[in-house]
């Protein structure tokens, strides 16, 4: 049955036609909450309150054909709170602590660095090396077999050897 008419039953009281609607974006919201929360129990988490509140909010949804953009917002939006509650350290903070805790300055060749690769290698490398995902959950994520983010990961990292330079035991340098 198509999206726009299990909305239309849901908001009359279908509770089976809502549990079909959130069955079909149940995969994709539960990996973009493991993106942003980083963490299996915490997107579990989400996946439940974001369920209760597009229950009790269905009826404030105009356009049942947009019910996955809707429900999507809905995720991303208790995603932003979450880690506005819990001050998860920022991307910049993140980064010092991975380059070994350079200064400020420093920093920005690295994220010069990182903008000029690849989408797909900086995002491999990100996830890989900021959000530490496993190699399996990051070909998951982005729908591509272990072996190409295996050669995006080790192709991002060679391009910001050469970007930045490299100094023993692996830590960058600008």
């Amino acid at each position: 049955m198509n999206t726009k008419a299990l909305v239309k039953r849901a908001k009359k009281g279908d509770d089976g036609a809502f549990y079909e609607l959130m069955q079909a974006e149940k995969q994709k919201l539960y990996k973009m909450a493991i993106l942003y929360l980083k963490n299996e129990d915490d997107a579990i988490e989400a996946l439940q309150e974001v369920t209760y509140r597009a229950y009790k909010s269905l009826s404030t949804l105009k356009k049942p054909q947009y019910f996955s953009t809707w429900i999507v917002r809905i995720l991303i939006n208790y995603c932003f709170t979450q880690l506005k509650e819990r001050k998860r350290m920022s991307y910049h903070d993140e980064m010092t602590t991975i380059l070994g805790g350079k200064k400020d300055a420093d920093n920005l060749d690295v994220y010069e660095a990182l903008e000029k690769l690849d989408g797909n290698h900086r995002q491999a490398v990100t996830l890989k090396y900021l959000y530490q995902f496993k190699i399996k959950e990051i070909a998951e994520l982005l729908d591509f077999p272990e072996g190409t983010v295996k050669t995006w990961i080790h192709k991002g990292l060679e391009a910001l050897r050469t970007e930045l330079g490299e100094k023993e035991g692996g830590v960058y340098r600008a």
